[in-house]
């Protein structure tokens, strides 16, 4: 069936290369977001990598399946991207916003959440997971995607990527000496619904003491890209105070799922005004009945991907 789809697309026919590729188009974003940790990148290289492959229909030679041909294009494709993403500009505090000392500086790292509506929540996507990778030099992070995520052989690793066996294998050393095997994931729970829940009836009080009574003794709080980072209840707790609930700001918090997490659409109203503005999306991490980190994503360009509306005039209606 697929030699025959080939054919016809090869001679033109637009809906057989659909026929063709559209059994992989979900899998092949979850990989490129794996790869760059964006979602609007991952968008960018899918597009591009259908965009490849119907213009390079000729030299697909069959001597691999059309997923693997696929991914040896998706892969490339981030590669080129990941280089490019390096040299982005890294967004910081306001001029008028002095965070407190942070417990750590790290590298500044772009970063957003996917939409659990765009990914299997089983997938190696835990934001704990997406982040790790990222910090992997680019090669390595493909070579233990391709492996130990998706299962590809280290000889059809080395196919993909234009290397040898060994030099596949070495980069796996590598990327396995600092970041294990993802385990399998399990979808998100209600208990975990629940502390999460418990955690933005707090924010939206804006009860600092609450807020921090509901963390793990060595919580995180992160904000990528900026490099500080907060860790445990009176880090935390000082950060909120003088930055997240500075000038009397008041939070709404909207439920939507990021990354198999329960995740919020974050809207603020500040001063006088009656409208609640958007302000980027809070994803949250919970052990037992506790949240263990939660990571602030300041990109309100987020919003449309989970559905979310730039601005809500009054009271929102969501968890309430």
């Amino acid at each position: 069936m697929n030699a025959e789809l080939v054919a016809r697309a090869r001679a033109g026919d637009g809906a057989a290369f659909g026929a063709l590729v559209e059994p992989y188009r979900r899998e092949l974003y979850v990989h490129c977001y794996r790869m760059l940790g964006s979602v609007q990148d991952a968008e960018d290289v899918l597009q591009e990598t259908l965009t490849a492959a119907w213009r390079g229909l000729d030299g697909f030679a069959g001597r691999s399946s059309v997923r693997t041909w696929l991914y040896r294009i998706a892969t490339n494709r981030c590669l080129n991207a990941a280089r490019d993403a390096s040299r982005r500009p890294v967004t910081v505090f306001p001029p008028d916003v002095t965070p407190p000392p942070p417990t750590r500086l790290a590298e500044p790292l772009w970063l957003q959440p996917v939409p659990d509506a765009l990914i299997e929540t089983r997938e190696a996507v835990s934001l704990a997971f997406i982040t790790a990778v990222q910090l992997l030099p680019a090669r390595q992070r493909a070579a233990l995607v391709l492996r130990d995520v998706l299962g590809f052989r280290a000889a059809e690793v080395a196919d993909l990527l234009d290397t040898t066996e060994d030099a596949v294998n070495a980069a796996l050393r590598r990327a396995r000496s600092v970041l294990p095997a993802p385990a399998a994931e399990r979808p998100g729970t209600a208990r975990e619904q629940a502390a999460a829940g418990r955690f933005a009836d707090a924010i939206e009080r804006g009860d600092v003491d609450a807020v921090v009574a509901l963390l793990t003794d060595d919580a995180w709080l992160t904000m990528p890209p900026a490099p500080q980072q907060y860790q445990g209840r009176a880090a935390i707790a000082d950060f909120l105070r003088r930055v997240g609930f500075r000038n009397g700001r008041r939070y709404r918090l909207l439920p939507v799922g990021a990354n198999g997490q329960p995740a919020f659409g974050a809207y603020i109203r500040e001063g006088g005004d009656p409208a609640w503005h958007a302000h980027g999306l809070i994803v949250v991490t919970v052990t037992g009945d506790e949240v263990s980190a939660f990571t602030r994503f300041m990109d309100n360009a987020l919003l449309p991907f989970f559905g979310l509306p730039s601005g809500i005039d009054g009271e929102p209606l969501g968890r309430h």
